[in-house]
């Protein structure tokens, strides 16, 4: 979840300017300043660079940084889980 996590630290310092300081696992969207308008963005932004889907009616500007990484998380390994070939038993 590391990678993860950094990548969404990377993100909201980069795109939406947020002080890398006031980032923290339990920071939520709305803590770091964020309107309902760039959290749906952030969560585009994040579903284009993981190719997952992201309900963006979860986009809860409520939701912490660590809950958005285990969601993040939990898409990934589910996709990776699909992708997988069947092994022929």
């Amino acid at each position: 979840m590391e990678a993860v996590y950094d990548h969404l630290v990377t993100v909201l310092t980069e795109k939406f300017e947020v002080d890398a300081a006031r980032i923290r696992p339990d920071a939520s969207l709305a803590g770091l300043d964020m309107d309902s308008l760039a959290v749906v963005e952030f969560f585009v932004t994040l579903q284009e660079h993981w190719n997952i889907p992201l309900d963006e009616g979860d986009a809860a500007s409520e939701l912490t940084l660590e809950q958005l990484a285990e969601t993040v998380e939990k898409h990934l390994r589910a996709d990776e889980g699909a992708s997988r070939p069947e092994d022929g038993r």
